[in-house]
């Protein structure tokens, strides 16, 4: 039977006035370090403050355990 070890990633956004900002550069660099290790993406989801606006996404990563 196959194991997993899970991680969550929290990637906070940066305010500004036409929304919350991700670094895309940055993230894509930190999910490819990750990637390298064996971690898999397998959902996403955004962190709500007030009135829809988003506080940041928090990345839920798996990888088989040997």
């Amino acid at each position: 039977m196959k194991r997993f070890e899970y991680k969550l990633l929290d990637v906070p956004t940066k305010f500004s006035w036409s929304g919350g900002k991700i670094n895309l550069q940055e993230l894509t660099s930190k999910l490819n370090q990750l990637g390298a290790q064996g971690w898999e993406v397998v959902n996403t989801t955004d962190t709500n403050m007030t009135h829809g606006a988003t506080r940041g996404l928090v990345i839920i990563l798996k990888k088989e355990l040997s």
